[in-house]
């Protein structure tokens, strides 16, 4: 959401790499010296449930007006992904596109990206220094080669974009979680994302968040004021990705632009619905999806966002 330059982003500053010990994928030595740290997760940590969050307008976490600016402040007092904090969180943000699939492994802490013009002062101030999580980073580039998906990139200058650090600010506000990103292929289709997001799966199991962030509808030619009406085209698309994942249609969800309506109206380009399909691939075929928050902007943006869980 936003005027994003989704193709022509800012290049982060160099940080300064510190030593990263092995085989922890919380990484907690990622932070710099002085930075608070990720609180200490429990040895076995149960699996994590998965999510797509739509992150909708850049101002999220300055406009109190915004409805699911709520939502994502509530992440941590209602223990939304758990009673145990995340040792780790893996982004796939529709604000990275690439031609194969990449990661950024950033040791010391990840810098903000502000890859959208037109905003209010406030917004370009903001800063969200989480610790990178090189180790997740290499693990998820393993995991995705295995089963086929290379040459995964290795990035080892990008931050974090706003579609990771725009909700994490409001979600986990002290930013002491490592944290990760992985881009989406926009030449490629839904059930793309979706094998790859199942190429994941095992991260769930070492106590990483994976998190989808994008938008449930995405057409920012069609956006009226804040508070204006929501037209037929949106609320059908909303209304028919809802039905299909409360109902376990998959494979509609992978195939939507063949079959929900108004697919191309809504996502007239699929970068910010290809996080989905990885979310709800990482929880696997038998997931059960719950909506987890509702809300509407300036017509056409849905703020729909959903939990998967993996079914016993």
């Amino acid at each position: 959401m936003g005027q994003s330059q989704a193709k022509h982003r800012p290049k982060p500053n160099a940080r300064h790499a510190t030593q990263e010990r092995r085989g922890n994928i919380a990484e907690p030595d990622a932070a710099t010296e002085g930075q608070r740290r990720a609180p200490a997760a429990p040895v076995q940590a149960a699996a994590m449930d998965t999510f797509f969050l739509s992150h909708g307008s850049p101002t999220l976490p300055i406009d109190d007006k915004i409805p699911a600016r709520h939502f994502f402040k509530s992440w941590l007092p209602e223990r939304v992904a758990g009673d145990q904090p995340p040792r780790a969180i893996l982004v796939v943000s529709g604000h990275w596109e690439t031609a194969t699939p990449a990661v950024n492994v950033i040791r010391g802490s990840n810098d903000t990206i502000h890859d959208f013009y037109g905003f209010p002062k406030p917004m370009y101030q903001l800063k969200y220094p989480a610790p990178g999580a090189p180790n997740l980073a290499i693990r998820t580039k393993e995991l995705l080669e295995q089963a086929g998906f290379g040459p995964v990139k290795e990035d080892h200058s990008r931050g974090l974009d706003h579609g990771a650090w725009v909700p994490l600010m409001l979600m986990y506000p002290d930013a002491n979680i490592p944290v990760c990103q992985l881009s989406v292929q926009t030449d490629r289709d839904g059930t793309y994302h979706y094998n790859l997001g199942r190429a994941l799966a095992p991260l769930r199991e070492d106590g990483v968040l994976i998190l989808g962030s994008g938008s449930a509808t995405h057409n920012l030619r069609k956006m009226g004021p804040f508070d204006s009406p929501v037209p037929q085209w949106a609320a059908e698309f909303d209304t028919w990705l809802k039905d299909s994942l409360l109902n376990g249609r998959h494979e509609d969800v992978k195939l939507y632009e063949e079959k929900a309506p108004y697919g191309k109206v809504a996502h007239p380009w699929p970068d910010h619905f290809y996080p989905l399909h990885v979310a709800l691939g990482a929880a696997g075929d038998s997931a059960r999806a719950e909506l987890i928050h509702h809300s509407w902007t300036n017509a056409t943006i849905s703020y729909a966002s959903y939990r998967f869980t993996t079914k016993d």
